[in-house]
């Protein structure tokens, strides 16, 4: 580390992480995860965040029941000690920092140290409520005000401070933080204190995510919902007030078509966060796990050649997004996108078209169905006597070459990237499987299947696969692997289209 790479002293960022949505960061929460060296974080707060600080040291401060929990102390003095390495510090905490966070306590280690810090607001639970259950913490005739109270005193058990008379006399919405484990005491205090029975409490676990859970009940009830009936485990946020009255009208988060499913992708690391992201906007909770990792090739003398004469081609055909990205960077590094004025351009499907504009091409021929055996059979009138650059992955299918050459082109084939195996599946994934926790298995390609069925072998068999196409449905079933929904439209969206009519019909 060199004195150019860090002052003599870093910065200390406390940000809030947000009720656990990682779309509910703030810009400027992200902005300084990218700054980080080091980043130490919460349980609470979602590991998806980490992802905007990816090349930083990433320290998580335990999770209560699995090993060594920090105390504060340690926490202080090891934030302080990389500051004065020069290096730039995230204290991401989960919610907002100023919000049952103890923060008070790190800045005041951080500013008696003379170390600069900066503090980034998060949105905290109780308002993220209002987004995933409908229910307003504040109404003209019900509610004039709000009230945060922690169910949880700094010794762990419930807090000797709080004013229930008070409690129970406030104009307005009372939200307890981490109060599942006093919950007898808080609700039996505001009963005793003259808050009626029957005032509707809502109890929301995980809020904001995937898993999110919710129920509604009157304050006599809710101490035996939560102890006996629902089990309910942290961290949970109970809603007290005649607002929670509301839960129910407006609870479209709940209420998404794939909202309490989980689903396994297993693109490529590089394409899966798309399909995960329109996953994970229908309700679905998304689990990663890479059956092939997509590389590009370095070309020999032979593939340079190619590309740097590529004007003597008449068609250049695509087929797969990879392929394109990968052909133009060996394209971009000897000539330029005009060598590529005079030839016509085929592409498999829509979204390998797509790409194709990204670079300012237009494609001359897409196929009605998406695949390899359409695409040739459209360029079937087309190719006769002409010279054809076929732009594919290492390994893979023979039938475009072979159909192209049998109608008449002369085909040259480019290898411009490389698929391989992912071997390790990571045993976390395998405990979901095997504990049948994941609903759907996502499978976009003959490679994928093979490469996840070498994985996890018959785990597969606990959860329902989802097959982009025929030929894909094919290789599975060859496997033993029953192959639940197939996309009617070989498409990412083809995919979810299905998904979508099976469960809704279920």
């Amino acid at each position: 580390m060199t004195i150019s790479q860090h002052p003599t002293t870093g910065k200390v960022y406390l940000i809030g992480a947000g009720p656990g949505d990682p779309g509910m960061l703030t810009l400027r929460g992200k902005e300084c995860l990218s700054l980080a060296n080091v980043v130490i974080y919460d349980y609470l707060a979602n590991p998806e965040i980490l992802s905007f600080a990816d090349s930083a040291r990433q320290i998580c401060l335990g999770k209560h029941g699995t090993g060594r929990l920090l105390p504060q102390s340690e926490i202080n003095e090891m934030i302080v000690d990389f500051a004065q390495q020069g290096l730039n510090v995230v204290r991401l905490k989960g919610g907002d920092p100023a919000i049952f966070a103890r923060t008070h306590e790190e800045l005041e280690k951080v500013a008696a140290a003379g170390i600069p810090f900066e503090i980034v607001p998060g949105i905290t639970s109780a308002l993220a409520v209002t987004a995933t259950v409908g229910i307003p913490l504040t109404h003209r005739e019900m509610a004039s005000a709000v009230a945060f109270i922690t169910g949880q005193g700094k010794n762990g058990g419930p807090p000797d401070n709080i004013d229930f008379e008070s409690l129970a006399r406030f104009p307005g919405t009372l939200v307890f933080y981490m109060a599942t484990t006093t919950v007898h005491h808080w609700a039996s205090n505001l009963l005793s204190a003259g808050l009626s029975p029957t005032t509707p409490v809502v109890a929301v676990r995980n809020c904001s995510l995937a898993s999110q859970t919710s129920f509604q009940c009157q304050l006599n009830e809710i101490a035996d919902r939560v102890n006996r009936d629902v089990k309910l485990r942290p961290p949970v946020l109970f809603v007290v007030g005649k607002t929670a009255s509301h839960y129910g009208r407006h609870n479209w988060f709940e209420k998404r078509p794939l909202f309490g499913r989980t689903v396994l992708v297993t693109r490529p690391n590089h394409q899966a966060v798309e399909l995960g992201k329109k996953l994970t906007d229908l309700g679905a909770n998304v689990v990663y796990q890479p059956a092939i990792e997509i590389r590009k090739t370095q070309l020999d003398d032979v593939g340079k050649r190619i590309v740097e004469n590529v004007d003597d081609f008449q068609w250049l055909v695509f087929s797969s997004v990879n392929g394109v990205d990968h052909f133009m960077s060996h394209l971009l590094k000897c000539g330029d996108i005009r060598m590529l004025s005079a030839i016509q351009i085929a592409s498999i499907g829509p979204a390998t078209r797509d790409r194709l504009k990204q670079y300012y091409l237009d494609a001359d021929l897409v196929p009605e169905s998406f695949d390899a055996e359409s695409l040739a059979d459209s360029l079937s009138g087309e190719v006769d006597g002409k010279k054809v650059l076929l732009i594919r992955a290492s390994r893979g299918r023979e039938i475009l070459n072979e159909k192209l050459t049998g109608f008449g082109a002369a085909v040259t084939q480019l290898v411009c990237y490389e698929s391989v195996d992912c071997d390790c599946p990571d045993p976390a994934v395998t405990d979901l499987l095997r504990s049948q926790q994941i609903d759907f298995v996502t499978v976009t390609s003959s490679a994928i299947a093979k490469s996840i069925h070498r994985m996890f072998g018959d785990d597969l068999n606990f959860a329902k696969i989802v097959s982009i196409s025929p030929l894909t449905s094919a290789v599975l079933e060859k496997l033993d692997h029953s192959v639940g929904i197939e996309a009617a439209q070989y498409t990412m969206d083809g995919m979810l289209d299905a998904l979508l009519e099976f469960t809704a019909a279920e």
